[in-house]
């Protein structure tokens, strides 16, 4: 999902934090709890209405005894193509040139085949698409142009991704370029104090995307993650989203896992991966979340003691327990939940509460 604030002016602001937060093993959890065991279940990481509309598309799917993987495809698909939302899809924010290149990944436990799209123009569905390159391919990613031709040749249509709503974003966004957006050192190595060029902080950013995860009435596991990126992005940019491992893994034996924030911490820790190992070790899904984002936190404690990413995890485990987390935010993270309960919102957990 979005989130008005400018890249750097937001890592700009999570500097600040430092001196009044305590290192790694002191860091309290500010948690609501919550356990839903029952399956099937399928959870969403988007809590608005298009996010509830999503579980009620997938949740029919489950409830008549449908696949997991279905469920998951069907509920993507119509976040996927909300035009409000600018971080996923159709209405997604654009590259750095305009153009919108979009991310996914999806995983079924059951066989244990993934597949992939990265920077795919102009096709809708890039879950979608994931999918017939799971089931029709022994590939797991296909990337840029291959990727278009291959959804082409399936039967997908090219569409205009970009709608009225972000070109004006971006066109404003054009027009107060900040020079150091997407260039120069690595976000945790920057010194941002000594950087004097204006942070358009009023400007629209995304460094959203949705995550869905489901087990069905046989207890199988499925998730997609589907993503339009860090917006305003170097042109070929690819995040976590569409890196099985990193922005989703699914053990059918476990659970699974799904990340959305900033892409490049995931993709370095691995994080999806981090959390289901996290659960086969006895660890509840709100517990391993956390545990993912402490691991993060960690790894940075010694290079940069004030550098905090942009992290929300979500996970849910074979008996159809669920969790999620934020790293730093103001509130604690929530998901959507639909089982036989009904569809809901659930509240996780904050790691670094500001």
């Amino acid at each position: 999902m979005s989130n008005p604030i400018s890249r750097r002016g937001f890592f700009g602001k999570s500097f600040g934090l430092g001196a009044g937060l305590m290192l790694f093993n002191n860091f309290k959890i500010f948690s609501s709890g919550g356990k839903a065991p029952k399956i099937p279940v399928i959870i969403t990481d988007h809590t608005n209405e298009t996010g509830h509309n999503a579980m009620k598309a997938g949740w029919e799917i489950l409830a008549n005894g449908g696949a997991a993987l279905d469920a998951v495809e069907r509920s993507t698909n119509i976040v996927e193509m909300d035009p409000e939302d600018t971080s996923v899809g159709y209405g997604g924010l654009p590259n750095e040139h305009g153009v919108v290149q979009l991310d996914a990944s999806i995983m079924d436990g059951k066989t244990y085949s993934a597949g992939a799209v990265a920077c795919l123009e102009n096709i809708k569905h890039p879950a979608s698409v994931a999918r017939i390159v799971m089931e029709k391919t022994d590939h797991v990613l296909l990337v840029g142009k291959g990727a278009l031709e291959f959804a082409k040749q399936w039967g997908f249509k090219e569409e205009n991704l970009l709608t009225d709503k972000a070109r004006k974003i971006w066109l404003e966004w054009k027009q107060n370029l900040n020079q150091y957006d997407d260039w120069g050192a690595p976000d945790h190595l920057a010194d941002r104090q000594n950087k004097t060029a204006k942070r358009f902080e009023e400007l629209a950013f995304t460094y959203g995307t949705t995550n869905h995860l489901a087990v069905d009435k046989n207890g199988d596991i499925a998730g997609i993650t589907s993503t339009s990126g860090l917006s305003y992005k170097i042109p070929g940019r690819v995040g976590d989203s569409p890196i099985i491992g990193a922005g989703l893994y699914v053990d059918n034996e476990v659970g699974a896992a799904g990340a959305t924030g900033r892409g490049e911490d995931v993709i370095k820790s691995c994080a999806s991966y981090y959390i289901v190992m996290r659960m086969a070790q006895g660890r509840s899904p709100q517990q391993a979340c956390e545990d993912a984002m402490h691991m993060i936190i960690n790894k940075y404690k010694k290079i940069n003691p004030n550098f905090f990413p942009s992290e929300k995890f979500i996970a849910l485990n074979k008996n159809g327990e669920y969790g999620c987390a934020f790293l730093i935010r103001d509130t604690p993270a929530q998901i959507c939940v639909a089982n036989e309960g009904g569809i809901k919102v659930h509240t996780g957990s904050v790691v670094i509460k500001r």
